[in-house]
């Protein structure tokens, strides 16, 4: 059967508490390194990132690490808002996007929680295999494409496996302002329970499905949706097929009242339809992109240096703004009316409908 847990209140989430609890349930998996401060301020880069420094890796779950990355001279972290997740820009010369899972009145740090995927791209690996503490890392400036509705009469979030971290940073905020939340916490073993320790004394609002305690059954999407009051906010973070069970299961709803992050984009390829022409406005060029190739690899090829990291439409790292012309969006992150508006795409992934395509490239 599903096993009550709960989140403790604001006050205990607070820096101390948490190494208290890594400290003594995970004694000798946790490694601290204490910085000095010799500033208050902190600074980022032209290109919007800023270098931190990883200043301690907790143990978080069966294969899950919490990396706590702190500016180098001191001072608050950059703001974000619950929901908010950063690039890291790892040493393998890969960019990865993470949740942060610290609260946002913790300005001292970020908190990133990072699973170990075997059969990833890689990022995830070079997190657990190569970052030591001590090391100084690029991290870009907070993006956020899962926010919060922060005055909702009722928040109710449904997160499985590492999906938890942006969801923690959310309750947080709630907890903060005195709303109303309930949050289904999935996993498929007790011990992959990411801040198990930290959920306690919450009652019925929040609950722990753990796969293997009840036959290998998963989580009931459909039956959470369908309990859930017609104005409220809700928000689901996992693995596809949860991802799948939440959308069929708010496909009545309305959409401004259900949010998800995915992790991968499900089975979307890029556009490579037929040949078009890319104006760039700032860099006054014109680029063609053959039939068969993706506007990526066109752009690529042409000397361009575009930030890419996820290149399946969902991160929002290539971001760019469109001037003219029809993009083809095969992104998961803008919503129809912002497709339909034509007025930024995800060159990664996307690519045109039309003969021409201007760009604020």
């Amino acid at each position: 059967m599903p096993v009550n847990f709960a989140i403790s209140g604001a006050e205990d989430h607070a820096d101390k508490q948490f190494r208290v609890v890594a400290a003594v349930e995970f004694a000798g998996m946790t490694k601290h390194l204490v910085i000095a401060s010799d500033a208050a301020a902190t600074s980022t880069t032209a290109d919007g990132t800023i270098e931190m420094r990883l200043t301690a890796i907790h143990f978080g779950a069966t294969r899950t690490n919490l990396f706590e990355f702190r500016p180098l001279r001191g001072g608050d972290v950059p703001e974000f808002s619950a929901g908010s997740h950063v690039d890291v820009y790892l040493p393998n010369g890969t960019i990865r996007q993470y949740s942060i899972a610290s609260g946002v009145a913790d300005r001292a740090r970020y908190l990133l929680g990072v699973k170990r995927e075997e059969k990833g791209r890689g990022g995830s690996r070079c997190m657990h295999d190569e970052l030591r503490v001590g090391q100084i890392v690029t991290l870009g400036l907070p993006r956020n494409n899962f926010p919060l509705i922060e005055d909702a009469a009722l928040s109710i979030f449904i997160a499985g496996g590492i999906g938890i971290t942006p969801i923690k940073c959310m309750i947080d905020r709630l907890q903060g302002l005195g709303r109303a939340w309930r949050l289904h916490y999935a996993v498929r073993a007790r011990d992959e329970a990411v801040f198990a320790a930290e959920f306690q004394d919450a009652g019925d609002r929040a609950h722990l499905h753990v796969d293997t305690e009840c036959n290998g059954s998963v989580i009931d999407v459909a039956a959470i949706v369908a309990a859930a009051p017609a104005d409220a906010q809700l928000y689901c973070c996992g693995p596809a097929p949860m991802l799948e069970a939440f959308e069929q299961a708010c496909a009545d709803r309305p959409k401004h009242h259900v949010h998800l992050e995915r992790f991968s984009a499900p089975d979307v390829t890029a556009a490579t339809g037929g040949a078009y022409t890319v104006e760039l406005a700032r860099s006054k060029r014109t680029i063609t992109v053959a039939a068969g190739q993706s506007l990526i690899q066109a752009l690529q090829a042409a000397g361009l240096k575009i930030k890419t990291s996820c290149e399946q439409g969902i991160c929002g790292t290539c971001e760019t703004r469109v001037l003219s012309g029809t993009p083809d969006h095969r992104d998961m992150i803008l919503s129809d009316d912002e497709k339909a508006a034509n007025d930024t795409m995800m060159v990664c992934c996307s690519g045109s409908l039309g003969a021409t395509l201007v760009l604020d490239l």
